[in-house]
């Protein structure tokens, strides 16, 4: 499209009514890989595409992770009418072939920017160009927009975002809207007819127990996440998700904190998004990334998330309601030593009121699978026993098999 068509349709657009965002998107928890947490502003398009080629032939593309999307610094400098333009160096063929190598691959190519006047990184914002923007990202065929919240002082954020999600449906592609406020607004109150999903606390980083303090600002390991999370599961559904940042799986951590990390975000229902070098990880982490069942609790078309139902002694009982009558049963050890833990069905009796579902244990029989070993365990018609290893996880899918 010709720039100075496209000035004449921004002009247009802006005297727009206020629009929604696109529905039909992030029915489930969007799932894919980011290039933040283990590049940076390392990034350029032979390492994209190097991605993508990897997340079809590991598999990771089959198993649901579809989305793969630029973090900070793909930006170059605004031209003359202020549209904004890829970095030459790093992305020298431009974000649209980019786009269309993505999309061969049966992916969908998502990208980052800022409601402030620039983005963390220090790259152009989007304040004062929204449609200009939009209607960029829509020629270059965008599929996902991560929406930052760096350089934005004396910006309103519901404004802020509004005005974006009103952009991108002016555009006329169907972009799903990531909303990256880290949770100051409380925008799981006010965003559910704005983005698809939002952040609810500030960047994690790869620790699963721990803060890095910077001064000015903090990032939070996985225990801490988690913990923010309490209070927030009513807001979440089908189409607008609570978003607890990017998984750190398969940067560092060892495979039980990895394999807890990913548990319980399976378990809130939150977006997974890749955020490792998936070019070189261990059959390890694949085995934990591409675990079926465990992706299944995630993205189960309820929407429901995980309730805590108990928490004692470093030892956490969480439920969470599934299709079909089904519950997904984790018991989350954050101690770091091993722990003995018996589950006694009957103390789990609860009603549900987010789901209007009940466990009714004393009236129904549950059989019990294990879904990381991926075996059947027998049924809740009497106590497990169970050792539980330090920074761990068991997760059971429990589906009804006798209602007395």
């Amino acid at each position: 499209m010709k720039k100075p068509l496209l000035l004449f349709l921004l002009i247009l657009l802006s005297f727009a009514s206020p629009a929604q965002k696109f529905d039909k998107l992030a029915l489930t928890p969007p799932m894919g890989w980011n290039s933040w947490n283990k590049f940076a502003c390392d990034i350029d398009e032979k390492l994209i595409m190097g991605i993508a080629d990897q997340l079809v032939e590991t598999g990771l593309r089959d198993a649901g992770y579809i989305y793969i999307n630029l973090d900070d610094c793909w930006h170059g400098q605004r031209d003359s009418q202020g549209f904004i333009t890829a970095d030459p160096v790093k992305f020298p063929s431009g974000i649209k072939a980019l786009s269309d190598y993505i999309h061969s691959k049966g992916l969908k190519l998502g990208i980052y920017s800022d409601a402030g006047r620039t983005t963390c990184g220090g790259r152009p914002g989007s304040f004062g160009h929204e449609y200009q923007d939009a209607l960029t990202y829509a020629s270059w065929g965008i599929d996902y927009l991560k929406y930052d919240w760096c350089a934005t002082e004396n910006i309103n954020p519901m404004s802020a975002y509004q005005l974006m999600r009103d952009a991108l449906r002016a555009a006329g592609r169907p972009i799903l809207f990531s909303m990256c406020e880290w949770g100051n607004s409380k925008p799981w109150t006010w965003a559910k007819e704005t983005g698809h999903m939002w952040r609810t606390t500030g960047d994690i980083y790869n620790c699963f127990d721990c803060i890095d303090d910077h001064g000015n600002w903090k990032a939070l390991g996985v225990m801490q996440i988690l913990d923010l999370q309490e209070g927030l599961r009513q807001y979440a559904g089908p189409g607008h998700w609570n978003d607890p940042d990017m998984l750190e799986v398969g940067n560092g951590m060892p495979a039980n904190q990895d394999r807890a990390h990913f548990t319980m975000w399976c378990m809130l229902a939150a977006p997974l998004i890749l955020g490792n070098d998936i070019r070189s990880m261990s059959q390890e982490t694949m085995s934990i990334l591409m675990n079926k069942e465990v992706i299944a609790v995630n993205q189960d078309s309820l929407g429901i998330q995980g309730l805590k139902a108990e928490a004692k002694n470093g030892v956490e009982v969480w439920l969470k309601p599934l299709t079909g009558g089904d519950w997904a049963f984790c018991v989350l050890n954050r101690n770091k030593e091993s722990v003995n833990y018996t589950v006694e069905w009957q103390r789990f009796n609860m009603d549900d009121k987010v789901s209007n579902r009940s466990t009714e244990f004393y009236k129904t029989t549950y059989n019990i699978r294990n879904l990381w070993t991926s075996k059947p365990e027998g049924t809740t018609a009497k106590s497990v026993n169970l050792t539980i290893p330090g920074q761990d996880v068991v997760i059971y899918r429990l589906s009804p098999k006798i209602k007395k």
